[in-house]
Formats: structure tokens, C-alpha cells, sequence
């Protein structure tokens, strides 16, 4: 880059695939991002993260809009998808109990809102699981809500990247 071209801008969407490719169902999100990335254009960003919720806020500073994808257990069917907006409602952190982050995604969604520091859109994909055991694939219930959750990720983002391609 020569110094007369202006650095480039990260693009406006994040998606954030969140979870453990050795546990079972918690590499769910890692599995979405996974898949993501196959078919990204360049208005997102995808990243995978087995990481505490102090580096997922670092992930997402500055961001447009975020979309984070992680296993939840919170009583409902393996494979119910909860699909959240933190401007509208607090997250469960409850949802996340079975989560292998010291410092999870509920406690970082609630703290960047507490420092007025959340991105102006932020979805949350919680993909029930079934089985968080060491070495486990993905269930059955779980591999469906995925290709489901995929699908949602890319219908939420396409107007803002189509949007982008337009004079």
C-alpha cells in the first residue's frame, strides 16, 4: 500500500463461530463459521474463537454489525435455535453454562452493553446441544440446526453486502 492510499476499512459484518472442535455439539459454531466461509463475499468477516469473552469484545470492536454462533443448554430440544438481539434482551447467561470459556459470550455481550461499547446490530445463533463430551461429533439434531442457522446467517447478511456491490 503506497502512503496516498488510504488504509482499508475492516468490512461492516463480523460473524464470530464460537466453540470447541473437541467437544461434540460445542464446535457448533465453528462448524457454522466453517461453512460460512465457503460462500463469504467481502463485506464479512468470519472468525472461528474457542476463546474467553475478553478476546471475543476485542473481536468485535469497531465492528457494524456482529453475528456470533455458540452451543447453548438451556433445557430446550437438542437442535432449537435461539436467536437473540442483545439491544433487545439481555442474554441468558444460564444459556451458556456448559461453555468451556472462563469468561463467556453472555458475560461479554453484558458488560460491552454496560460500556455502552456493543455494535450498533448484534445477533446471537445459540444452537441447542445435546452432548458436550470430549471427542464427540456433532448430533444429529445439532447438524440439521446448523445447515439451518447457515442459512439464516447468510439471509441476514446478504442486504448489507448486496448493498455494498451497488454504485
Amino acid at each position: 500500500m503506497s502512503a496516498n492510499q488510504p488504509a482499508q476499512k475492516p468490512p461492516p459484518i463480523l460473524v464470530i463461530g464460537v466453540g470447541n472442535l473437541y467437544r461434540g455439539d460445542d464446535a457448533v459454531g465453528r462448524i457454522v463459521a466453517q461453512g460460512l466461509k465457503r460462500e463469504a463475499t467481502d463485506c464479512v468477516n468470519i472468525i472461528e474463537k474457542d476463546c474467553d469473552g475478553a478476546a471475543l469484545m476485542e473481536c468485535w470492536e469497531g465492528a457494524d454489525m456482529v453475528i456470533l454462533i455458540d452451543a447453548v443448554h438451556s433445557g430446550a430440544l437438542p437442535g432449537t435455535i435461539h436467536r437473540l438481539d442483545a439491544h433487545v434482551q439481555p442474554i441468558p447467561a444460564t444459556y451458556f453454562h456448559y461453555s468451556s470459556h472462563a469468561f463467556g459470550v453472555a458475560e461479554a455481550v453484558e458488560l460491552s452493553r454496560t460500556l455502552n461499547q456493543l455494535p450498533p446490530r448484534f445477533i446471537i445463533y445459540g444452537i441447542e446441544g445435546k452432548c458436550f463430551e470430549p471427542g464427540g461429533e456433532l448430533t444429529g439434531e445439532v447438524t440439521k440446526a446448523a445447515q439451518d442457522v447457515l442459512e439464516q446467517i447468510q439471509n441476514d447478511i446478504s442486504p448489507y453486502c448486496s448493498s455494498r456491490l451497488q454504485p
